[in-house]
């Protein structure tokens, strides 16, 4: 099974400060891995590097056959292509309906073709559970239904990994529950997922290999 991320002896710095030090750590294609830790231990700046918001500063790295060592900024929209990014505050917007709001994030990144659009948003909004609600608007849905939208605009390029900081962190632990499952969906159909979160409620939903962001570190728990 290829690998999707690669780090070798990397420090993870937030405003910075080093917060994990000499971080190894490989992720194969599919795999589903649970990113533990108390909020400020390093959670979403080690994602943050995956996706080239934080620079590397140090050790070496690779995301998705780019190489963070020498990633240029006109690099960092192509890599980005090959992610799916899913925030805890949803981050839609507000003033166009679920259809736009993925044809926003498609156009942004290279998408032309209004009939391949089409199909896509109606593919991944399938996939997610929300067919036919395309023209509905944000505040027209549950917390719950907001993060699918989410989690169907980070789906639309067809990512190789999906990363999720807090996804669950503003929604109940039943609707917890169903995202997490949507995510272990998500991998088993190949996208690697990374589920960054301090909620051990839904940790123990489902079994998964686990890294622990813990005193300065990043550990393999067992």
């Amino acid at each position: 099974m290829s690998t999707v991320i690669k780090f070798d002896k990397v420090t993870i710095f937030q405003d910075e400060r080093p917060v994990i030090g000499s971080v190894d750590l490989e992720i194969k294609k599919g795999e589903f891995v649970y990113l533990l830790g108390k909020t400020g231990s390093g959670k979403s700046s080690l994602l943050k590097t995956i996706y080239g918001d934080l620079p590397l500063v140090n050790g070496t790295a690779t995301v998705v056959g780019y190489s963070l060592n020498n990633l240029k900024s006109r690099d960092i929209p192509y890599l980005r292509r090959k992610l799916g990014i899913v925030f805890q505050d949803f981050q839609l917007l507000g003033d166009r309906n679920l259809y736009n709001n993925l044809k926003f994030v498609m156009k942004a990144t290279g998408w032309k073709e209004e009939d391949k659009i089409k199909a896509r948003i109606i593919e991944v909004f399938k996939k997610v559970g929300l067919e036919g609600k395309e023209q509905k608007m944000p505040h027209e849905l549950s917390g719950g239904e907001q993060q699918r939208v989410s989690i169907a605009r980070a789906l639309v390029n067809e990512p190789e990994i999906i990363l999720a900081d807090e996804a669950t962190g503003n929604l109940d632990p039943e609707t917890s529950e169903e995202i997490l499952k949507l995510l272990k969906s998500i991998s088993e159909s190949g996208s690697s997922v990374v589920f960054a979160t301090h909620d051990m409620l839904v940790y123990h939903k489902f079994k998964a290999r686990t890294l622990v962001c813990e005193n300065g570190e990043l550990k393999e728990s067992q």
